[in-house]
């Protein structure tokens, strides 16, 4: 198999909700794989031990960590999503600024006439631009 990276998302219990949440936005969203703790096996019994997934023909992991730690997403870090049209910036901003919070107003900037930056409920930080080359 050749090198491979993928963005790596660690949860402590909500993986599962994340991962569906994030491929229902996404005409192309698909879990890829999808493994759960069984009994005995360190993380909490149903919970995602590792799971693979495709949004926007970007590949990305995910794990509900079974040791809680004193940290957590960071928006230094974003997934950002350049898309065609200004309707899907207005559907990705409404479905991920749903319980989560507004960093940066959805509006006209100088670099993107349609942008908006997002922490989900997940705590992920999201930048969801109109592609310059699409306006």
């Amino acid at each position: 198999m050749p090198t491979h990276a993928a963005t790596q998302l660690m949860f402590e219990g909500r993986a599962e909700e994340a991962i569906n949440l994030y491929v229902s936005l996404f005409p192309d969203g698909e879990i890829l794989s999808l493994t759960r703790y069984g009994p005995g096996e360190g993380g909490s019994e149903g919970t995602v031990m590792h799971a693979a997934f495709r949004i926007a023909g970007h590949h990305l992991m995910a794990i509900d960590s079974p040791a809680a730690h004193g940290f957590t997403f960071t928006p230094s870090i974003s997934i950002a999503v350049r898309t065609a049209s200004a309707a899907e910036v207005d559907h990705l901003f409404a479905n991920l600024s749903k319980g989560g919070n507004v960093l940066m107003p959805l509006g006209d900037y100088p670099f993107s006439e349609r942008f908006a930056w997002v922490a989900d409920r997940f705590g992920v930080s999201w930048q969801l631009m109109l592609d310059p080359a699409a306006a």
